[in-house]
């Protein structure tokens, strides 16, 4: 699989023997080892392992239910009383991040409301935080420890 923008984590990660699957620890079972699925499962050693974000507060594949249509949210970050605090929107690293990845986060947005929006496709990442007063949002130089991102 392709380096990442992210630490090495191959000692972390459990790849199958056939190297078609990765284990997902959040989900607890071994998924198909795809582009994305690679930047996900970095991504969320980035978030545990750096910025200490509790594995058991993060929700990978939250579904979502927009204009009648299912959607999954690639991960979801909760504080501990349970409110939604950050979207994830994870794409493979072939794909560029533009205005389409955006306008995804954002609708998945007005469901769940949450203060911290990121999209990464494991080699650029972009972090903003949501201003509702202004209706606007603002990018980050960079993505919050988790203590700072729940204001504790």
């Amino acid at each position: 699989m392709e380096v990442l923008n992210l630490p090495n984590y191959s000692k972390l990660l459990r790849i199958s023997p056939k190297g078609d699957k990765i284990f997902d620890p959040i989900r607890k079972k071994y998924v198909a080892l795809t582009p994305e699925e690679w930047v996900r499962q970095n991504f969320l050693l980035y978030l545990t392992q750096e910025l200490q974000f509790p594995s058991g507060l993060i929700s990978m594949e939250l579904p979502l239910t927009l204009n009648g249509l299912l959607r999954r949210c690639d991960m979801v970050v909760f504080d501990h009383a349970g409110a939604a605090k950050l979207i994830v929107e994870l794409k493979a690293p072939s794909v560029s991040i533009n205005q389409k990845t955006f306008d995804q986060i954002a609708t998945y947005n007005l469901k769940l409301n949450v203060d911290y929006l990121i999209v990464s496709n494991g080699l650029k990442h972009y972090c903003c935080k949501m201003d509702f007063k202004k209706n606007t949002y603002h990018f980050l130089e960079e993505i919050p420890r988790y203590v700072e991102l729940i204001g504790k």
